[in-house]
């Protein structure tokens, strides 16, 4: 989704106003060096970090697993480290835009890769065929009790293939780890990196944060102008992820302080990371209003997409923003304030069981509907 702006995003601010071309990269604190991997689609980058240590570099995400990001890796190696070696690379979380190049990495300098537990062994059930579960009966079930049309699979099966052509598809990671846990001081060069761990954009996001520079590398779970997809799928029907990312956005604020230098992996570095949180939270908690008051009457989830999104959707736009749709009535289940209607033919309807409703609605208060989901 796209945010729009209020007087929280007002208060962000941009030092540098350009990323770094495809293959360069520039300093933006002491022994921390910005990178950026081109990726299709609106958003057009992926920011990638580098950290020195006394006898080599740490890589903090790695891009898309296709030959363009591969040969700009090679680059970086010949022209940016100086000679000197990857000592470890850090992903972020699963997703194919942030481990894409980690087996390549890891493989050509002979290096571990550090991942929390549950993004590393996520990555390896989905690229394993684990995430064959929208093709399958599980996916039928899925997409029917959200009520859509019964070719919506083969419009997915399409999409995927697409997708992969991109080099979106899970790559093969390697086949041993390091684990990350929330708390963990990871001593880089001069500086210590504290493990900050977030979740419902994915299981188990790892941020870092350096409180000598000041400084929090975010990957996916901060970011100043789009908010990243929190979705239900398939593979795990009834999960309540946007329960774990507004938590993990309280957690957030309670620890980060407000002169943190964000490095995040899509847009621009910023400074207003408090600003940036509450505006995210405030974002998903007036969108859940904005259903509840749609389920006066009970409404498929299908239906709840134009509560959400203003415009006609392809298939993957679909697919991302029916998971977001879910992911908010699943809190407003968790919340007492929606209730599940199994009907007969196979379809679920959601009707709000708050009486606080009527004192709570603001129809004509909320912000307008995003364009589209964002692939994030």
């Amino acid at each position: 989704m796209n945010l729009k702006n209020n007087n929280d995003t007002q208060q962000i601010r941009y030092p540098i106003e350009q990323q770094p071309a495809p293959g360069e990269t520039l300093e933006i604190a002491s022994g921390v060096r910005w990178l950026s991997m081109p990726m299709p689609g609106s958003l057009g980058f992926i920011n990638l970090y580098l950290l020195r240590d006394h006898h080599g570099w740490w890589i903090v995400d790695t891009g898309l697993s296709n030959e363009q990001t591969a040969a700009l890796w090679q680059r970086v190696f010949a022209d940016e480290l100086a000679g000197e070696p990857v000592v470890g690379v850090i992903c972020t979380h699963m997703h194919p835009d942030h481990i894409g190049q980690a087996r390549m990495i890891t493989e050509h300098f002979q290096c571990p890769l550090y991942m929390t537990r549950g993004e590393y062994y996520q990555a390896r059930t989905f690229a394993n065929g684990g995430s064959e579960s929208h093709s399958s009966w599980i996916g039928q079930r899925f997409y029917q009790r959200a009520g859509m049309p019964a070719d919506y699979l083969e419009e997915i099966g399409k999409m995927w293939s697409q997708r992969a052509s991109e080099g979106m598809s899970m790559p093969m990671l390697p086949g041993g780890y390091e684990r990350l846990v929330d708390g963990q001081v990871l001593s880089i060069g001069d500086n210590d990196w504290r493990v900050v761990v977030g979740s419902g954009h994915s299981p188990e996001h790892a941020c870092l944060y350096c409180a000598q520079l000041k400084v929090l590398i975010s990957g996916d779970q901060i970011l100043p102008i789009i908010t990243s997809n929190v979705s239900v799928h398939p593979s795990e029907p009834n999960a309540n992820p946007l329960k774990d990312w507004m938590e993990s956005h309280d957690h957030l604020l309670e620890v980060i302080p407000d002169d943190t230098f964000v490095l995040p992996a899509h847009n621009l570095p910023f400074y207003g990371v408090r600003a940036r949180l509450r505006d995210l939270i405030s974002h998903h908690d007036d969108r859940m209003l904005a259903i509840e008051e749609a389920c006066a009457e009970p409404q498929v989830a299908k239906d709840l997409l134009p509560v959400l999104f203003n415009r006609k959707l392809d298939p993957r736009q679909t697919m991302m923003a029916l998971g977001e749709a879910i992911a908010h009535v699943h809190l407003l289940i968790h919340r007492n304030r929606l209730e599940r209607i199994a009907g007969e033919d196979g379809i679920d309807r959601f009707r709000a069981i708050d009486p606080s409703l009527a004192r709570r609605t603001h129809p004509d208060g909320h912000e307008a509907p995003d364009e589209a989901p964002t692939y994030v």
